[in-house]
């Protein structure tokens, strides 16, 4: 037993070294690829215009669908912002052609993007504020900075990833039906968003429920997307959503934004694995540092000076004692020992324990 607990002090000198080099070392090293990445992240949000122009550039996508092409058009994207939107729209009922454009005067700030940058901003300025002379004194600091860094960097990616929830009434009211001109009829909602790495066009055909109508009138709640059918109350008019005409466009620097989300996200939960790993390690003392009086002997055990008893139970711990892998070690040997002590030719039945606790051998039957 002396030999398992030099082994066990030894194990724990060369864990601790391990530990304070994780602490002095290893975290600074992660934080500085984590800053380097989200840095790269930020550039793609920005993305300024070449030479001495002092305003980010404008980007051109052309929107499409696979499933209609009842709407085409062209955005211009500059930036966080859409300053520019080129809409045709081919009414489904007469096939009349329909273009609206936006207003010279007019911007779409995405708040979806900006918020994503925001959360990425404040991301590098957590990071920031450990330099590389600052030194991590416990795990539990390195994990609380990891659980604020992610968080910052999971409502970045969120943002991008689950678009807004809006009702029918709510995207009426909304600037952007107002930034087209000529402006849009009243028959016709739009609606722009950032979905992953796309920009989303939605056009809603609306019409007008008559108030003698027998339909069951019931309002839609928020959506991303609504169905045709969906109803809404609009001023003094009921109103339905006839034809719905989504069209999109690949961004690719919000693709790239995503994936250094991932790879950071992945940077910081490793790190906090071998953290932790560290911090609950250091949580359970080593076996020789527990009190004697802690340990609860039975009778026969080695343990007690009366003198062994061959067929005493194992070594057994109080309940207030935590968990530890060395506790199950020393439990096995124990009863490895007292296996090992027990004869052979004895069966259970025949063992010096509490009858009260053993209930009787089931009755053997022989069959003539």
């Amino acid at each position: 037993m002396a030999t398992v607990m030099a082994a066990t002090a030894a194990e724990r000198a060369v864990l601790e070294e391990e530990f304070r080099w994780l602490l002095h070392d290893e975290v600074h090293a992660v934080l500085r690829q984590l800053q380097d990445i989200l840095k790269e992240a930020s550039l793609r949000f920005t993305l300024p215009g070449s030479g001495t122009e002092g305003f980010t550039k404008q980007e051109n996508f052309i929107l499409g669908s696979c499933g209609t092409d009842q709407v085409k058009g062209v955005l211009t994207l500059q930036g966080d912002a859409l300053s520019q939107a080129d809409v045709n729209l081919k009414m489904p009922r007469n096939n009349q052609l329909l273009h609206f454009a936006f207003r010279e005067d007019k911007q779409w700030k995405l708040q979806q993007i900006q918020d994503a940058r925001n959360h990425v901003s404040q991301a590098i300025y957590l990071l920031a504020n450990r330099e590389e002379s600052y030194q991590f004194r416990t795990g539990a600091e390195v994990l609380k900075l990891m659980d604020a860094v992610m968080l910052q960097l999971t409502r970045a990616r969120n943002r991008l990833t689950t678009p807004a929830t809006l009702t029918l009434p709510e995207i009426a009211a909304s600037g952007l039906t107002r930034m087209f001109a000529p402006a849009l009829p009243s028959d016709l909602l739009v609606n722009v968003y950032i979905s992953l790495n796309k920009l989303c066009l939605t056009v809603y055909q609306l019409h007008a429920l008559q108030p003698n109508s027998t339909k069951n009138f019931r309002p839609a709640g928020g959506a991303v997307l609504h169905s045709p059918g969906a109803m809404f109350e609009w001023g003094a008019q009921r109103l339905e959503v006839s034809h719905v005409h989504k069209v999109e466009c690949v961004i690719p620097w919000l693709n790239d934004a995503l994936v250094f989300f991932t790879v950071s996200l992945q940077l910081c939960q490793q790190l906090k694995d071998k953290v932790g790993h560290g911090v609950a390690w250091q949580q359970y003392p080593l076996p020789d540092t527990w009190p004697l009086d802690d340990l609860q002997i039975s009778p026969g055990s080695q343990r007690v000076q009366q003198g062994p008893d061959p067929l005493a139970p194992p070594l057994t711990m109080s309940p207030h004692l935590p968990p530890s892998p060395d506790l199950c070690v020393l439990q096995l040997l124990e009863l490895q020992a007292f296996l090992n002590r027990a004869p052979k030719s004895l069966s259970p039945w025949e063992w010096p324990l509490p009858r009260e606790s053993l209930s009787p051998p089931p009755p053997t039957h022989t069959h003539t």
